[in-house]
C-alpha cells in the first residue's frame, strides 16, 4: 500500500511507522467493536432471548459511538491525540472483559453502549494525528491502509467468533480482543512521543484569521459553504447498508439457506475480503477523478446494479448471494473511504479535520443504528426479498444525491486551492 521509497530517510521511516501504528489502532478497534455483532445470533440462542433483544446492545453502541464522534472530534482538534487514543483502547478492553462475564442482557446492553462511546475516542484523534504528521499523499495512502486494517479486523472477528463458539462458547470472543487492545494501547502510548517533532506543518496549520475566507474556520460555516448537509444523508445511507448487511448477513444465511450458526457467521468473512479490493479500486479511481463525490456516485451506481442482481438470486444460490452482498458492502466501504477518511483532509488547513471527521462519522452510525433494528423488523415482517429491495432503493437515493452535489463540492475545492495558493 505504501511504497518502499517512503522509508528512504529517517523522517520518512518515522512517518511510515506512524502509519502502521494508526492501522494497528484501527484494526484493534474493529476487534473490540464488531465482535458482539458477530456473536449476536449465538448470544441470543445462549441467553434464550430474541434477536431483536440481543441486538439492542448493538443499536445502543452505534448510538453512543455516533454521539461520541462530534464530541471527540471537537476535543481532538484542541488536545493532542496521544492520551485520548490510549484511554479509548484501555476502556474498550475492559468493556470487552466485562461482557465476557455477564449473562444479564440489560447490563450487557449498558456496557456495550459505554463501549461505543469509548470507541469514539479513537477515529477523530487518528485523523488529527495523520493530518499533523503525514503529507497529503501519505495521509491518503494511510487512509486506504486503515480501511484495509479494518477489513482485516473484520476477517479475524468472523473467523475467531465461530472458532470461539466451537471450542468454548461466545464469551472467549471478547476476552482475547480485550487482551489485544491492552497490548496495542501500551505500544501506542510508548511509541507516539517519537512523532512529536515531526508534524507536517503544511497540512495541520490552520488558516490565519486575516486570510481570505478565514471566517470559514467556523465549523458551521465550513459545512454550509462546502455543501456537506446533503452529503450527511449519503453518509447515513452508506452506514445503514454497510453495518446493516454485515450484522444481519449471518441471520439471512441461517434463515434462507438453513445453515448452522457457526457456518452462517463464518460466511461473513467474504465481506471484508471484497472490501479490500473495492477500497483499492476506489482509491485508484480517485487518483484519476480527484473528486470524492464523483467516486461515491460511481460506487452507488455499482451498488444499484448489485442490489438488482441480489433481488433475483437472494434465495436460490447461497454463494452467489453471499458474493453479491460482499460487492454491495464493498461499495459502501469505498464510499466510506471517500467521505469519512479522505474528505476531512480538505479541512485540515482550517484546523477542523478531526471535528469534520467526527461529525460525518456520527452520521454513519445514525444509519447503522437505524438499520440494525430496521433490517430485523423488515425481514421478520415482509421477508428477505422485500428487505433486499429496500437496500437497492437506498443505493439509488445515494446515487441521486451524490450526482446532485458534485458541482458544489468541486467549487469548494477550487475556492480552497485559490485561498491557500495566494
Amino acid at each position: 500500500m505504501i511504497s518502499n521509497s517512503i522509508a528512504s530517510n529517517p523522517k520518512q521511516r518515522s512517518a511510515l511507522f506512524f502509519s502502521i501504528l494508526c492501522c494497528l489502532v484501527y484494526f484493534t478497534s474493529y476487534l473490540t467493536r464488531i465482535n458482539y455483532g458477530a456473536a449476536l445470533l449465538e448470544i441470543a440462542q445462549s441467553l434464550n432471548i430474541s434477536n431483536q433483544m440481543a441486538g439492542m446492545a448493538v443499536i445502543g453502541s452505534f448510538i453512543t459511538y455516533g454521539a461520541g464522534q462530534p464530541i471527540c472530534g471537537y476535543l481532538s482538534d484542541r488536545f493532542e491525540p496521544r492520551t485520548m487514543i490510549f484511554g479509548g483502547l484501555v476502556a474498550t478492553a475492559f468493556c470487552n472483559f466485562a461482557i465476557a462475564f455477564m449473562s444479564d442482557i440489560y447490563m450487557m446492553t449498558f456496557i456495550w453502549c459505554l463501549n461505543g462511546f469509548f470507541q469514539a475516542m479513537l477515529w477523530p484523534p487518528l485523523v488529527r494525528g495523520m493530518s499533523q504528521y503525514l503529507s497529503p499523499e501519505l495521509y491518503r495512502k494511510t487512509s486506504v491502509g486503515i480501511v484495509t486494517a479494518s477489513s482485516a479486523g473484520t476477517i479475524v472477528v468472523y473467523v475467531w467468533v465461530p472458532f470461539s463458539i466451537w471450542i468454548s462458547g461466545w464469551r472467549l470472543s471478547f476476552v482475547i480482543p480485550g487482551i489485544v487492545a491492552i497490548l496495542i494501547a501500551l505500544l501506542w502510548i510508548f511509541s507516539i512521543e517519537a512523532f512529536g517533532q515531526e508534524k507536517n506543518d503544511q497540512v495541520s496549520k490552520p488558516v490565519p484569521r486575516g486570510r481570505k475566507y478565514g471566517t470559514e474556520r467556523n465549523v458551521g460555516s465550513l459545512i454550509w459553504t462546502s455543501g456537506l448537509l446533503p452529503v450527511m444523508l449519503v453518509i447515513i445511507l452508506q452506514g445503514a447498508l454497510r453495518d446493516g448487511i454485515t450484522t444481519w448477513m449471518p441471520t439471512y444465511i441461517h434463515d434462507v439457506f438453513r445453515l448452522n450458526t457457526s457456518i452462517s457467521i463464518l460466511s461473513t468473512v467474504v465481506l471484508p475480503v471484497f472490501t479490500i479490493f473495492c477500497v483499492a479500486a476506489a482509491s485508484r479511481i480517485y487518483k484519476c477523478i480527484q473528486n470524492e463525490l464523483k467516486v461515491s456516485a460511481l460506487l452507488w451506481g455499482a451498488g444499484v446494479v448489485t442490489g438488482l442482481a441480489l433481488i433475483g438470486f437472494f434465495s436460490s444460490h447461497a454463494m452467489v448471494s453471499i458474493i453479491l452482498m460482499a460487492l454491495l458492502t464493498g461499495c459502501t466501504h469505498g464510499i466510506n473511504l471517500m467521505l469519512i477518511s479522505q474528505l476531512p483532509l480538505h479541512y485540515a488547513k482550517y484546523g477542523r479535520a478531526a471535528t469534520i471527521s467526527g461529525i460525518l462519522n456520527a452520521f454513519t452510525y445514525i444509519g447503522s443504528a437505524i438499520s440494525i433494528y430496521g433490517i430485523a423488523a423488515l425481514s421478520e415482517a415482509y421477508g428477505w426479498r422485500f428487505t433486499i429491495i429496500s437496500w437497492t432503493f437506498i443505493a439509488l437515493i445515494g446515487l441521486i444525491v451524490c450526482l446532485g452535489r458534485i458541482k458544489k463540492w468541486r467549487l469548494f475545492l477550487e475556492k480552497k486551492e485559490l485561498e491557500f495558493s495566494s
